[in-house]
């Protein structure tokens, strides 16, 4: 529960910094730029450890906001789409340095993922068949099923409660299994949430839903890889530009967006090469988003790696900076915590969903189901940091098909 609802001043409050003097903006600046990038670099285990590096670094340490403060602006970044570490990570920058902090603070957490991810990518272009390199990622790949099955296991308890979120989630896995693609889903489920629960005040008030900016800009750019071929770079960043603008949720449901949008009816990528995408985003620090560097670079080289980055990551910066005003209505609004409900109950399905097909391209032997099952265990009994897990699957992965 949040313990204050912040206005348009907490969270567009940038006169203080326009005081400063050109020293003093240079030395926030500064900190913000060296602050971020070294969360970028360790912050390794998903959202929510990104999330409580940042309170440590920005509150405990640095005194920068409240905490009161730090909490307004976590919880604003649930109500829009994207990653919702680096979202944070924006807002605090925006919060400390103005429109520059929003841009220093967000490039310099992204960077230095992209730069690990985009490594691996090289490498995995150059050797993916080489021996040594396919048993490090077949170790890895069972570990990762396990991270997502322990996130879904998290967010069921607190996204289905009650008999309504769940049919929601039921019908949702029909429809993805049926084809309907993810857009449709998660904007049917939002609506049908929101007008369920708020019968009563339709009978006396029209509404609007601000869900519905992004997912028109995801209709409007409609299957940009269809003309791929002539497009390349250009049709590699609308595909992520559109998956940025509309993906609620954990940055697990990423996962459902790639497997519709390049594995599908199209093919331009396996089930394996979207796991070791996945394996990479993981095994690297900062966002899960930067497995987009992973694929554009598959798809287009070094450019299709800049454009995908840049396409997924870009709705949360504009929308971080736009949104702002809006936030304390947004949040206090009925209308859009129920849709809300509903997007994520769906969000939740399509991660069940993507997770059993990935499963199955996955768990493809004895040794395999053996390293998915004992991970699970260790992260659900344990709390081991993931990393260790899929560093752990990697070295027994490198072991089992090398040596034996």
């Amino acid at each position: 529960m949040m313990q204050k609802i912040c206005g348009y001043d907490c969270f567009m409050n940038t006169a203080h910094y326009n005081q400063l003097s050109k020293a003093e903006k240079a030395s926030r600046l500064r900190e913000i730029a060296l602050v971020f990038l070294h969360l970028g670099l360790v912050a390794f285990g998903g959202p929510a450890a990104h999330i409580a590096m940042m309170e440590e670094e920005v509150i405990a340490k640095r005194k920068w906001i409240t905490r009161e403060e730090f909490l307004d602006l976590l919880g604003a970044t649930n109500l829009i789409p994207g990653p919702n570490s680096t979202e944070l990570a924006i807002h605090l920058g925006f919060q400390r340095g103005g429109l520059l902090g929003l841009l220093i603070a967000g490039i310099c957490f992204i960077v230095p993922a992209m730069a690990a991810v985009l490594v691996f990518a090289v490498l995995y272009a150059r050797h993916g068949q080489v021996k040594e390199v396919a048993g490090v990622l077949y170790g890895i790949k069972p570990v990762i099923i396990a991270v997502i099955i322990q996130a879904m296991i998290r967010l069921f308890k607190s996204v289905v409660k009650g008999v309504l979120p769940l049919i929601v989630v039921g019908v949702s896995v029909a429809l993805y299994f049926l084809g309907i693609s993810e857009i449709p889903i998660l904007l049917g489920a939002g609506v049908l949430m929101m007008l369920i629960k708020n019968q009563e005040r339709i009978k006396n008030r029209l509404f609007s839903l601000p869900l519905l900016p992004p997912l028109i800009l995801a209709s409007v750019i409609n299957d940009p890889l269809e003309k791929a071929q002539r497009l390349h770079t250009s049709g590699i960043f609308l595909s992520f530009l559109k998956i940025g603008s509309v993906l609620y949720g954990s940055g697990y449901v990423l996962l459902a967006f790639l497997e519709s949008e390049f594995v599908g009816a199209r093919g331009l990528l396996s089930h394996q090469q979207l796991l070791d995408a996945v394996a990479v985003g993981q095994f690297t620090p900062g966002p899960v988003f930067t497995t987009a560097t992973f694929i554009g670079y598959l798809l287009g080289g070094f450019t299709g790696a800049f454009a995908a980055t840049g396409g997924i990551f870009l709705p949360s910066f504009l929308l971080v900076f736009f949104l702002n005003p809006l936030i304390p209505r947004m949040r206090k609004s009925p209308w859009l915590g129920a849709a809300l409900d509903g997007v994520n109950a769906a969000s939740l399905a399509l991660m069940a969903a993507v997770s059993f097909k990935l499963g199955i391209s996955s768990l493809v032997d004895v040794p395999a189901i053996l390293l998915f099952a004992a991970a699970l265990l260790v992260m659900i009994k344990w709390k081991v940091n993931s990393f260790w897990l899929i560093l752990a699957g990697g070295a027994i992965g490198f072991i089992l098909k090398s040596f034996l």
